[in-house]
């Protein structure tokens, strides 16, 4: 029977052959308006771009029937406090960092980057394919959220300060702007930690409330004006060799959503985290040459400063992981995971640095 034949015998117009030639699939989405407040000022269009990013793929995956409305740190709730917006079901999805609420529990340091742990590749290996997603998982139901991967902003910087620090005796009582766990492994060497949102740093620093501050890297650090005020540019973080950002979704918002649209938001999450990888590291190399350019004192830590902050993270792992049964559960899955995988990452990187090194020079 011909087309126009079957919709003359069925009585279908022209709106319900349009019904027909549409994709199931998109009949049956329903409209969801979501709202996602962030730890991150617009400014940073790498962290606060990565999250419209996100909402952008969801949004055109399902023709805008699922539409998240994306807020800077501060419009909804402070940048710190965006677990407990999404906890509590004042928004049902949010993008920040993990390890901003070790206060509320230790675990909470894993789900972005725990001091001298693995870069970003073996991070995101861990959570993805070793184990990592479920047991944090497992951890951040008891505070109403499930995480999809969001972002990574790849090794990090050391830090700015306004004067040369040699020996771990230079850290004693300086006012430092880190966050998370890490600020804990400093306290051990005198360092006060303070633990500030992205647009809160400069002025902290500029007033003298602070003494030194890290954010990121070169591309969001010069953004932020650190350079005006602490000329002395420290590597490596230590701290953050690739630190994972989260979308933490609202658990019954999650459990409430068509399997297709939980299925879209996980690979929007994944696009932003590669779509930020790629953006670090395309901008990171040239904003480091123009701050070198203007005046700014790249440093290395010392030998002797790695070495205390080193015993004194395998010290605080250690006396966490004794009292603390999901610190412990979480520590041990990824030492496990990156245990197994080192050998291979390292054997396979300097490898490949060796061969470019030489081919460079040939």
């Amino acid at each position: 029977m011909k087309r126009r034949d079957f919709i003359k015998v069925t009585g279908l117009g022209a709106a319900g052959a349009a019904t027909l030639a549409a994709p199931a699939i998109a009949q049956s989405m329903p409209e969801i308006k979501w709202r996602m407040p962030t730890s991150w000022p617009k400014s940073l269009d790498t962290l606060f771009g990565g999250a419209e990013m996100m909402c952008k793929m969801v949004a055109e995956a399902t023709d805008n029937k699922f539409q998240i409305q994306i807020f800077a740190a501060g419009e909804i709730v402070p940048g710190l406090q965006v677990l407990d917006a999404v906890q509590n079901g004042t928004c049902e999805i949010g993008h920040t960092a993990s390890y901003y609420y070790f206060g509320k529990d230790p675990t909470f340091t894993f789900g972005s980057a725990v001091p001298f742990g693995p870069n970003m590749r073996i991070n995101q290996a861990w959570y993805m394919l070793g184990g990592g997603r479920d047991v944090l998982n497992e951890f951040y139901k008891s505070y109403n959220v499930v995480s999809l991967l969001a972002g990574n902003t790849g090794c990090q910087m050391g830090g700015w300060f306004r004067k040369e620090v040699n020996t771990p005796d230079d850290l004693k009582g300086m006012k430092f702007r880190i966050g998370g766990f890490t600020g804990r492994v400093l306290q051990k060497l005198g360092v006060v930690p303070q633990q500030l949102a992205g647009g809160d740093i400069y002025p902290a620093l500029e007033k003298g409330t602070i003494d030194a501050a890290e954010w990121v890297g070169p591309y969001d650090d010069e953004k932020l004006g650190f350079y005006k005020i602490a000329p002395h540019y420290y590597y490596p973080g230590w701290w953050e060799g690739g630190p994972m950002l989260m979308a933490f979704v609202n658990l019954d918002k999650w459990n409430a959503l068509p399997k297709y649209y939980q299925s879209v938001l996980e690979q929007a999450g994944h696009y932003a985290n590669n779509y930020m990888m790629a953006r670090y590291d395309n901008a990171n190399p040239l904003a480091l040459k123009k701050l070198l350019a203007g005046g700014t004192k790249l440093h290395a830590f010392s030998p002797s400063i790695m070495d205390a902050c080193y015993k004194a993270a395998k010290e605080l792992h250690a006396e966490v992981a004794a009292t603390n049964p999901n610190f412990k559960k979480v520590h041990d899955s990824l030492a496990k995971f990156t245990s197994d995988g080192y050998a291979w990452f390292q054997v396979a990187e300097v490898g490949y640095d060796i061969f470019m090194a030489r081919r460079s020079q040939s």
